[in-house]
């Protein structure tokens, strides 16, 4: 039962929602001890591997280049920073590598190639990859997933009714597309929203209710709220109770029995016992490390002291999954040969100049 029957209505899911929170949270809990171990909950790590820069106007992001925040626009990581990276969060109890690029949409270029190497890389590690790196097409989708692509995360941020307040320069069809995309392709979708960005509570149900009418509902739906940067749109946006983050966990559990709720951004501004809540009421990811892509995030030692605390353990690496087999990438390749054919040329070039001495030439004057 991947989408719950009694709560098929924006009526039904809205009168779920304003439920007495107590019996709201029972409820939650209940379900989720029905299709999933109530003590596991995954670490994950969120690394932004292209910074700054994008060309989107999504207005909570700090990382539009028309928005003036701290944040300034970077290159692509190399593929050896990233997998040390990923050897440190697996160090530190991460079994999930989520990489995140500011761009409007994958191009097929050299950046894109090093992101295909990265997840072949990280995949070999044996860490789930999961990867959010804008809009994509079918083929882009294949090449990810024959990489090793474990998910592919694109989220719709909010209700359709009120998209427009938050973006303009991409439509809620355009991130639906892109969703259906990387199902096509085989990979695992992660997509949720962000609450406390101005919307209502019929918005918040709203995102909801976009899930239930897919075909086949995201196999993982994170659960965000607004961290206000200033210089943002929204940088005066009041932050939100916790209160209001523990029913929308409950809410989104009950609704998707079979999916994994993540707790995402926020948690800096979350009690210990409201994320024990949350984690009652059904969320059974985080994600650790102090940030995320450019916002602030708790330490790594602070959630194992909670995770010791709450009597929680680490979720393993494809526990709701197969490990992705890794395939031979014929663009990656090609490329590759062409560098080191050229990288040949370059060296037989070098040593020529090398070992090159100048002809002796005599002159009258010098006999």
């Amino acid at each position: 039962m991947k989408v719950s029957q009694d709560y098929r209505t924006k009526e039904a899911l809205l009168e779920l929602y304003n439920k007495p929170l107590l019996e709201l949270v029972f409820e939650a809990a209940t379900v989720h001890r029905l299709h999933h171990d109530p003590r596991e909950v995954q670490m994950s790590s969120l690394l932004s591997i292209k910074t700054g820069g994008c060309a989107e106007d999504c207005g909570y992001c700090p990382q539009a280049a028309r928005y003036h925040t701290d944040v300034d626009a970077q290159k692509i990581m190399t593929v050896e920073s990233v997998l040390e990276q990923a050897r440190n969060a697996k160090e530190n109890g991460s079994s999930r590598l989520c990489m995140g690029a500011a761009w409007r949409e994958v191009r097929d270029n050299k950046d894109f190639d090093s992101v295909i190497e990265m997840v072949q890389g990280v995949n070999d590690l044996d860490m789930e990859v999961c990867c959010t790196l804008g809009m994509m097409n079918e083929d882009q989708a294949v090449r990810l997933k024959n990489a090793g692509l474990f998910a592919y995360n694109h989220n719709l941020d909010t209700s359709k009714d009120y998209y427009d307040d938050v973006i303009s320069t991409r439509e809620y069809e355009d991130r639906l597309n892109t969703i259906d995309n990387a199902r096509k392709a085989g990979i695992s979708v992660c997509s949720g929203g962000i609450i406390g960005m101005g919307e209502a509570v019929e918005d918040r149900v709203g995102l909801l209710m976009s899930y239930m009418e897919m075909d086949t509902p995201p196999e993982s739906i994170p659960i965000n709220a607004l961290v206000a940067v200033e210089g943002t749109p929204m940088e005066d946006q009041k932050p939100i109770e916790q209160w209001e983050m523990i029913r929308m966990v409950a809410t989104t559990r009950i609704a998707f029995p079979q999916s994994v709720v993540r707790l995402s951004a926020g948690r800096t501004k979350m009690s210990m016992e409201g994320q024990a809540l949350c984690f009652m009421a059904g969320a059974s990811s985080i994600f650790a490390g102090d940030k995320l892509l450019t916002t602030p995030n708790p330490e790594y030692n602070e959630d194992m002291e909670m995770f010791k605390i709450l009597g929680l353990t680490p979720k393993a690496a494809f526990s709701d999954g197969d490990k992705p087999e890794t395939k031979p990438d014929e663009i990656l390749d090609a490329r590759k040969a062409k560098e080191a054919a050229r990288a040949l040329e370059l060296k037989a070039a070098r040593a020529k100049v090398e070992g090159f001495e100048p002809r002796k030439v005599t002159t009258v004057g010098s006999l």
